[in-house]
């Protein structure tokens, strides 16, 4: 049996007095699609920001293919190499065109050749419909589009796990099924992808287990039809019906 690709036991994580993450145990598989939900607030983004190391934790183990990545003083480059982020915000570089976005990190954390780089870089702009836009600037693209670069920037570096951090909170509703449908595509090529986000319908489409955190916990996790459709807990019910009232689901 293949070893989880991630493995958490009794995550913490406190800012000052509030405790962010209590306790929070998951595995996560190789080639899996897990989705956190949960209301604002109960630790979905601190949560990924722990995985790619960008947050180191107060207590606990996080694993990445067995290997203990959170003891303190560990070089977080060679995670963040395997381990690439997405984040709501899409961080381009305005002054920087599509294609130097998308090569900036091959070519200085990697150490590929420029030539190498932008070959690879044209190769992903094509795959995403982005071709025509390598020599635009950010601020001539779309929430849509920016979006999708800033996802082309994270696969240029080739990681094997990708964390999407509601990448489409920020967007115009119409501009989000562009986004969505990068993703359906990354889950089709077998990439482990853990993301959280709002867009409950996609939740329920897309993801092999959803994990439903309040106050820092997973208070439900599971299939997605079982969760959605017949959680155990009461306060996972109580947050649904309420997204189910405001029809998000």
């Amino acid at each position: 049996m293949t070893a989880p690709r991630f493995s958490l036991r009794g995550v913490r994580k406190s800012f000052g007095d509030h405790l962010v993450l209590d306790g929070i145990d998951l595995e996560i598989n190789v080639g899996e699609v897990v989705t956190l939900i949960g209301p604002s607030g109960s630790g979905k983004s601190t949560l990924l920001r722990c995985l790619n190391l960008l947050e180191p934790i107060d207590d606990g183990e996080i694993l990445l293919d067995g290997v203990d990545i959170s003891v303190p003083g560990i070089d977080p480059n060679p995670v963040r190499r395997r381990v690439g982020m997405v984040f709501q915000s899409y961080n381009l570089f305005p002054h920087m065109s599509v294609l130097d976005n998308v090569t900036l990190a091959p070519v200085r954390v990697l150490g590929q050749e420029h030539s190498v780089a932008r070959e690879r870089a044209g190769v992903l702009l094509e795959r995403f419909g982005l071709a025509d836009k390598a020599a635009s600037y950010p601020d001539r693209l779309s929430g849509g589009q920016q979006q999708r670069v800033a996802i082309v920037r994270a696969l240029a570096l080739e990681p094997e796990i990708l964390l999407l951090d509601e990448i489409t909170s920020s967007l115009d509703p119409e501009l989000v099924g562009e986004v969505l449908d990068v993703v359906r595509e990354l889950k089709a090529t077998g990439m482990t992808l853990v993301l959280a986000t709002h867009e409950m319908g996609f939740a329920r489409e897309t993801s092999d287990t959803v994990c439903v955190l309040d106050g820092g916990r997973i208070i439900e996790r599971g299939a997605p039809e079982r969760v959605f459709s017949q959680p155990d807990s009461a306060r996972a019910r109580q947050f649904l019906e309420r997204v189910i009232r405001s029809g998000r689901l």
